[in-house]
């Protein structure tokens, strides 16, 4: 079975019918599997009446001041790892990564989430019409002024896809809460994944520019990004695999008409690896919306 952590690809527009119209079967959940300070959960959200895979997702609940953290954790923590391979009947589970938020963490800035989080779940089935027993076990940090390693495990049965019972979907907040998150939970969690972008797309939130300032082996990249007034916005950098340790983006004041600029030194590469040429993910987040967009650095 194949396990993948994704940052921007097809199960996006999947997983979006969630909180559009389409039919899915009701909610069901997993035993929570942790303490006061952070448990884990399964939430089986059912089959979308035009997708090809079941839409679940992994729930970490926090208690009032703790912590979890992005796939990326900025210049502190642990990224979560998920583990499914003692699911049964489960050719691939994608996991997708709402949109973060920062935090200042001492000396610098970690990169993750507060009050509780769902990272929804692609799965796809070695056999749709037989039910399925997704199976996880996650290893993850929490962090208030200390941190604390955690595993947690939970499993749920997945009735067959061409047994569920479609019911119109709940729209939920975009931060889902710990208890009675469920399906609103997960269709908020969903609408929080950064859809793809590319530079200079037209409407009102895009990443409008980027340009290099500085000679390699240590430039600085600039970002301009648009958003609507009034909107709290974020950036935050990825290399192209997970070995790369990028600094988080600076907010750097006004960019042209109005924009916000971020800028962060393009450092952070693998040992060896000239990072000319390389493509960067840059997630911008502004409100409750968000975008991946790729940028490759010029030599």
């Amino acid at each position: 079975m194949n396990v993948t952590m994704r940052r921007c690809a097809l199960p996006v527009l999947t997983m979006l019918a969630l909180t559009g119209g389409a039919a899915v079967a009701g909610p069901t959940v997993s035993a929570w599997d942790g303490d006061a300070r952070g448990a884990v959960r399964l939430i089986g959200g059912g089959a979308t009446a035009d997708a090809p895979s079941t839409v679940a997702g992994v729930e970490i609940r926090l208690g009032d001041g703790w912590k979890t953290y992005w796939r990326y954790p900025g210049d502190s923590g642990v990224p979560p790892r998920f583990d499914f391979s003692r699911s049964v009947n489960v050719k691939s589970a994608t996991v997708r990564y709402p949109a973060p938020h920062r935090f200042a963490d001492g000396g610098g800035t970690s990169i993750g989430y507060k009050g509780g989080v769902i990272f929804p779940v692609a799965v796809a089935r070695d056999d749709a019409t037989q039910a399925a027993t997704l199976a996880v076990e996650v290893d993850y940090a929490v962090c208030e002024r200390l941190c604390v390693p955690k595993t947690g495990t939970a499993t749920l049965v997945l009735p067959a896809e061409s047994a569920a019972a479609p019911t119109a979907p709940a729209t939920g907040a975009m931060s889902p809460a710990t208890n009675g998150s469920s399906l609103g939970g997960l269709a908020g969690a969903v609408a929080r994944l950064p859809r793809p972008a590319r530079v200079g797309d037209a409407g009102d939130f895009s990443v409008r520019a980027v340009h290099r300032e500085g000679e390699w082996p240590t430039p600085r990249l600039v970002v301009d990004v648009a958003a609507p007034a009034g909107t709290e916005v974020d950036l935050f950098a990825e290399g192209p695999t997970a070995a790369w340790a990028l600094p988080v983006p600076n907010p750097a004041g006004s960019g042209p008409d109005g924009t916000h600029r971020f800028t962060f030194e393009v450092d952070g590469a693998p040992a060896g690896v000239d990072p000319r040429g390389a493509t960067l993910t840059l997630t911008a987040v502004a409100g409750d919306r968000a975008i991946a967009v790729p940028v490759t650095l010029d030599p």
